[in-house]
């Protein structure tokens, strides 16, 4: 008699064996994004339905209206200011009084050195009788006539001084700042005011440390000013043409942000200081950003190792990975500027999820605008 729990055993193996294999695993599904449709993602989107090419793009920069060059004016002695007549904000004249010191000490340190310019006056008159009448010799009187002249210098050189306690505008312009007070001492050169002086005016505005390399000097703008009306021609609202003339080459330690100025063509010279523009870089423009640029959101980025790439869909469902080139990185997405081209369809979401030659499943996309 044969064993049952043998049969059992056997019974169990034939319908193990005899059991269909289970079914491959059904593709994954990824949404997709076509290159080159519709409009940017907007900022704080996790993931938007479309990507953009950006043609004609224009750049925006907030500024404010600066003159060309700024002067700093300070008294040429040292001194105690007693007097103050220039206010901030206030245009000024050429020649107008500014500011006086203490003329205490100059005056007299002039009425010394005229006493010791007298005195050499009467010395070199007695010397010069002298050598007429031929009592003392050429050497001696040349000797009389040096102390003359050092002494005619140095009385012309303290009355100098003593005005130079008269802090004096320079030029026609308007006072921007003032860092000086009456009763405060100050030293040679020390300054006391800026002056803004009348003629060139440009815009300052500052780049983000991740455009400025798209930027070169002499680049042509548009400049508008946020003023819709006043008295000159800057603020009526008129946009005037701009040039970027100067760029500095080290980053603010705070805003991490690079200055800039833009020149303005045929603007008005009393254009007020401090006045809010606009400054546009139109595409096209020397030196300007590229025209056309993708904008992908950072979703459909993935990082193998330092290069950055992108899941690209073909045609009978199969990813394979693209390397990209990744000029930026902003809340609007990752701008590239290199590896895709328009039409093709990358994965939006989930690349780290995916292998090259996996077939993946589409959903249901965006349409394109």
């Amino acid at each position: 008699m044969k064993n049952p729990a043998a049969i059992v055993v056997l019974a169990l193996f034939l319908a193990a064996c005899s059991e269909a294999p289970p079914p491959p695993a059904a593709p994954k599904l990824v949404r997709t994004l076509k290159v080159g449709a519709g409009s940017p993602c907007a900022p704080g989107t996790p993931l938007c339905g479309q990507v953009t090419a950006t043609d004609g793009a224009q750049r925006s920069y907030s500024g404010e209206v600066r003159a060309r060059i700024e002067t700093t004016l300070g008294f040429r002695v040292a001194g105690k200011i007693v007097e103050r007549r220039a206010e901030l904000g206030q245009a000024v004249k050429a020649g107008q009084v500014l500011a006086r010191l203490d003329p205490t000490d100059a005056g007299l340190l002039v009425t010394q050195a005229e006493a010791q310019r007298a005195l050499a006056a009467a010395d070199v008159a007695r010397y010069r009788d002298l050598k007429a009448k031929n009592y003392i010799s050429a050497s001696a009187l040349d000797a009389r006539e040096t102390a003359f002249k050092a002494a005619e210098a140095q009385a012309q050189l303290s009355k100098n001084q003593a005005s130079y306690t008269t802090l004096v505008a320079d030029r026609n312009g308007v006072i921007g700042q003032v860092l000086a007070e009456p009763g405060q001492v100050v030293s040679v050169g020390q300054a006391v005011f800026r002056l803004a002086p009348d003629g060139e005016r440009e815009v300052a505005i500052a780049l983000p440390e991740n455009e400025v390399t798209s930027f070169k000097l002499g680049q042509t703008a548009e400049v508008s000013f946020w003023a819709a009306a006043g008295a000159t021609s800057g603020a009526t609202g008129k946009p005037l043409t701009g040039r970027l003339r100067e760029i500095s080459p080290v980053a603010d330690p705070v805003t991490r942000t690079y200055a800039a100025r833009v020149s303005l063509k045929d603007a008005d010279p009393l254009l007020p200081l401090g006045m809010s523009a606009t400054v546009r870089f139109p595409s096209g423009a020397p030196g300007a950003p590229d025209a056309k640029r993708l904008i992908v959101p950072l979703t459909a980025i993935f990082q193998q190792g330092n290069q950055p790439a992108v899941w690209k869909v073909g045609a009978d469902g199969t990813v394979t990975l693209q390397a990209v080139t990744v000029s930026a990185y902003t809340d609007a997405g990752a701008m590239v500027s290199g590896g895709l081209a328009g039409g093709e369809q990358i994965v939006a979401a989930g690349v780290n999820l995916l292998t090259a030659g996996e077939k993946v499943r589409v959903a249901a996309q965006a349409s394109s605008k």
